[in-house]
């Protein structure tokens, strides 16, 4: 009886909320690349070709900026060659071998993207500021090193929004040649 009540009044808490909750499908590619090259080489690679901004400073920097032209230097001085930074590096296998002791797996998250790019998608669909910076998986397996990314058109796609498509498949196109370079 206790549980059929607390079912109940889930239900009717869902009920409430669920003319406020919305759901949207997303397909998504996943554009993945596998790499011969050792994984310290092809993680060297990618970091060599993106911008390694302070974030504190940048951040300083950005809030300070007064005017576009102000935000637009202070992004692009913080730009790689690639035209994207990187924001924050996450050493997932390091939780997982902090586990088991051993050496491996190797596997690193990295958020890269470019603020201005960015601001470009998301002011046509404000949600596409839920998917920049976007994530760069790069992690080593028994068959080479993977490098994945989750395309950002497909991700605004259910949108239909052109000119943030546009940007979107733009941004694809500069992480997928950042990630066959990297693999090389």
């Amino acid at each position: 009886m206790t549980l059929q009540n607390s079912s109940s009044r889930q239900q009717n808490q869902l009920s409430r909320i669920e003319g406020k909750l919305t759901i949207r499908k997303v397909e998504i590619e996943r554009l993945g690349v596998t790499s011969s090259k050792p994984f310290e080489v092809v993680v060297a690679a990618l970091k060599a070709a993106v911008g390694h901004p302070d974030m504190v400073e940048f951040l300083k920097a950005t809030n300070s900026a007064r005017t576009y032209a102000d935000l637009e230097r202070v992004v692009h001085s913080s730009l790689g060659r690639t035209g994207l930074m990187m924001f924050m590096e996450l050493d997932h296998g390091g939780i997982l071998r902090t586990e088991t002791g051993l050496a491996a797996p190797k596997m690193v998250r990295f958020l890269i993207g470019n603020p201005l790019i960015m601001k470009e998608m998301a002011k046509h669909v404000p949600d596409a500021g839920s998917y920049a910076p976007v994530t760069i998986l790069v992690d080593q397996r028994s068959d080479g090193v993977h490098l994945t990314y989750d395309k950002m058109a497909n991700l605004l796609a259910p949108y239909g929004n052109p000119d943030a498509l546009a940007v979107a498949r733009d941004l694809d196109s500069k992480i997928e040649n950042l990630l066959a370079e990297a693999a090389g």
